[in-house]
């Protein structure tokens, strides 16, 4: 009979102790990442703008006010990434606290805006862990110290995400430590690290490159002896085949900046999307 009383009590406690779980949104996937390595099966958790998304440009889905009401805890990057979302808030209603995982990071400037890419440096990301793991203890206090054996454990794999990138750059001679991208999100990455990243010259990320634009980029490749080469807004293989021949250039192939990719991608979590660069990096410039 004890025995009987002690499931019927188990059973009635498990839906309960599920019902408790704190309701948190993410807006990115990165963000999402990092809030599950430390929240675990104590969330429910959603994310905004999920694998392979854009947060920079994200449109807001119908669903989305809905989820914000629902919530306790709305993750931020900040530093001017989600300028989508105070009006997502605003027509929610939502009652949500509001975390800036960001908080306690210098920003470095691109152009005249705090550059939002501070994810980018490994000992930052672990400071956005620490931010959460702090606002979700705070939020859910009879979980606190779940939350934070989960964060140690997770900064500890950064730590070791972090000795891995110095490593890897360390064998890179220091004169081939630059590479030339259209993206600017590698700020961070670059200061962290020493490894340069260059702007081509004359080229839109708005437009395919011109003929002019191409020799440009020759050029500038040539005059600073620039040893690779990630070019993600030239689609045409062609002239990236041409670049790489005319200047002995490798193609860098794909840094992964903003998001991650889906289970089947590269880069399904943020450990991944660091090694999946360093390796791209290195192996452009190790020869």
């Amino acid at each position: 009979m004890r025995r009987i009383l002690l499931c019927l009590l188990l059973l009635i406690a498990a839906p309960l102790h599920a019902a408790e779980r704190l309701n948190v949104v993410a807006s990115f996937s990165i963000l999402g990442d990092f809030v599950r390595n430390v929240g675990g099966d104590r969330l429910n958790l959603t994310t905004l703008v999920g694998a392979d998304g854009d947060v920079h440009v994200y449109t807001p889905a119908p669903g989305d006010a809905k989820r914000i009401a629902e919530a306790k805890l709305v993750i931020v990057n900040g530093l001017g990434l989600e300028g989508w979302l105070p009006r997502l808030v605003q027509s929610s209603g939502s009652k949500a606290q509001m975390v800036t995982a960001s908080a306690g990071i210098t920003p470095l400037k691109l152009g005249s805006a705090a550059d939002p890419h501070a994810w980018q440096s490994v000992p930052n990301a672990k400071v956005y862990v620490t931010d959460i793991a702090n606002a979700l203890a705070a939020a859910a206090p009879n979980d606190a110290e779940f939350f934070r054996t989960q964060s140690k454990a997770y900064l500890e794999k950064l730590d070791t995400l972090d000795r891995e990138v110095r490593e890897a750059v360390a064998k890179i001679p220091p004169e081939r430590r630059k590479v030339i991208s259209t993206h600017d999100a590698f700020g961070y990455f670059a200061a962290e690290y020493g490894i340069q990243f260059i702007a081509p010259l004359g080229v839109s990320t708005e437009t395919e490159p011109s003929a002019r634009d191409i020799a440009s980029i020759i050029g500038q490749i040539r005059a600073q002896k620039i040893p690779a080469v990630f070019l993600e807004n030239i689609s045409d293989d062609r002239l990236i085949r041409r670049i790489a021949a005319e200047t002995g250039a490798k193609v860098g192939g794909t840094l992964i900046s903003d998001g991650l990719t889906g289970e089947n991608g590269p880069a399904p979590t943020y450990i991944d999307m660091v090694r999946h660069n360093i390796k791209a990096l290195t192996s452009a410039l190790d020869h």
